[in-house]
């Protein structure tokens, strides 16, 4: 028999608190199995009151160990995006759609496994509580996890990237994870792919200023 279902996030979730009081709240919570192998849970981090809010996938093995968002390899590509589009990151509240680190062990190293839908329905109220404190224009998706967890359906980057849509009260503009230019090998490649992202930030940037 499987683990019994866990009652999700909600229990731990305290009510119309500020991002330290959640900050220092989400430690505790037991919502799925991810808190027992993960260091810590990551929280989002930034200007509290942004007009664009980024959301991510995960903690990666960094972030883990680091206790704050996008610090590793996805989160320089993150940086130099932003700088191009011409967002300074202090401007903006970063934050994952899934708090805790999932990984497979290999070794000494700690390989990233991507978190299922329950993983992210589990963590939504973390994610709703940001939401409901920042209280922001636009909500960039990196990814389609990010996606999922905001709009609530499997989303498909390419037909959806980049162009602002309604979501409830915001625009959410959806892109590609950082840490898939990453893997790209060729650096033609890369390259166009890096100014893609930075586009579609660009993007998000001009629908805060007309919102």
């Amino acid at each position: 028999m499987g683990e019994p279902e866990r009652p999700g996030a909600e229990p731990w979730v305290p009510a119309d608190a500020g991002i330290d009081e959640l900050r220092e709240a989400s430690q505790s919570c037991r919502g799925c199995e991810l808190w027992k192998d993960a260091t810590q849970a990551v929280f989002g981090d930034g200007d509290d009151r942004a007009r664009i809010m980024l959301v991510g996938e995960q903690p990666g093995d960094r972030e883990d160990l680091a206790g704050e968002p996008f610090v590793g390899p996805a989160g320089r590509v993150l940086d130099e995006a932003l700088a191009v589009a011409g967002i300074p990151r202090g401007s903006v509240y970063l934050t994952n759609a899934v708090k805790h680190f999932r990984f497979q062990p290999r070794g000494k190293r700690r390989i990233h496994e991507k978190p299922t839908v329950a993983h992210i329905n589990a963590c939504h109220a973390w994610l709703e509580a940001e939401s409901r404190v920042v209280d922001p224009d636009v909500v960039v998706c990196l990814g389609t996890t990010a996606a999922r967890a905001v709009l609530g359906r499997t989303v498909r980057i390419g037909q959806e990237r980049g162009r602002p849509q309604r979501h409830g009260g915001v625009l959410v503009v959806v892109t590609v994870h950082p840490s898939s230019v990453i893997r790209i090998r060729e650096d033609d490649a890369r390259a166009a792919a890096r100014a893609e992202l930075a586009a579609d930030l660009r993007e998000a940037a001009r629908a805060a200023k007309r919102a």
